[in-house]
């Protein structure tokens, strides 16, 4: 058994539906601009940008119900609604077409951004990491097996900010699919069995305030709630 000069961190982990056992985390990543309606939202050209990705710690990774923290340093925390992948295999210059044989199950989660943050970072030419790595800025529903859910293509995607609809979209509207996109992260790291990918969210993309009540869902994957919790 390895000794450690302190006492190591507990492995971040996500609930697993229906099962007391939980599904490590050993890295996050991030699909941006994954949808043609929000790249055009956030002033990009969807036809011209291959997949791009940032992380986010494993730790970031939280549940997605009960109270979620407000973070500090920013008075614009957007949400956007994802399709979270989680992986069993991993490796490296995966082909698109074997791509999918590395995933386990899939969840829905939330990318939460300091958009003030963002929007300085990206002026300054700086990275992006504060604004989108801060704590609990990564909930997640439980997550479903393959064997359960299939691997959702066609499904709509949705979130509701205190019972009004704020995104609404369908996975088929991914510029790159869940294939493509492991096949196209594979090229630029080595994947591992927990990996989750965050796969992009759909346009409507909107801030976030204390006390403010969160739904959302991929329809035949999961549905959660939760509350901006107070400062």
């Amino acid at each position: 058994m390895t000794e450690f000069v302190i006492t190591a961190p507990e492995t971040a982990s996500v609930a697993v539906a229906g099962s007391s056992a939980r599904f490590p985390v050993r890295r996050v990543f991030c699909v941006g601009r994954n949808y043609a309606a929000h790249a055009r939202e956030m002033g990009s050209d969807p036809n011209r940008e291959p997949p791009f990705f940032f992380t986010k710690p494993a730790d970031a990774v939280v549940p997605a119900s009960g109270a979620v923290p407000y973070p500090p340093s920013t008075n614009d925390m957007h949400h956007e609604i994802e399709l979270v992948v989680a992986l069993k295999a991993g490796g490296k210059d995966i082909d698109a077409a074997q791509a999918l044989d590395l995933v386990w199950g899939y969840g829905v989660g939330l990318d939460l951004t300091r958009r003030d943050l963002q929007a300085v970072a990206k002026d300054a030419g700086r990275p992006w990491d504060m604004a989108k790595g801060f704590d609990a800025s990564a909930p997640c529903s439980p997550l479903h097996p393959v064997s359960d859910v299939g691997h959702p293509a066609q499904a709509r995607i949705w979130l509701e900010v205190n019972g009004t609809l704020r995104q609404e979209g369908n996975l088929d509207e991914m510029i790159w699919p869940i294939a493509d996109v492991i096949a196209s992260l594979s090229r630029l790291v080595t994947l591992a069995p927990g990996d989750l990918i965050y796969s992009g969210t759909p346009s409507g993309v909107g801030a976030l305030q204390p006390g403010d009540q969160v739904r959302g869902g991929v329809d035949g994957v999961d549905t959660f709630e939760l509350t901006i919790a107070l400062r």
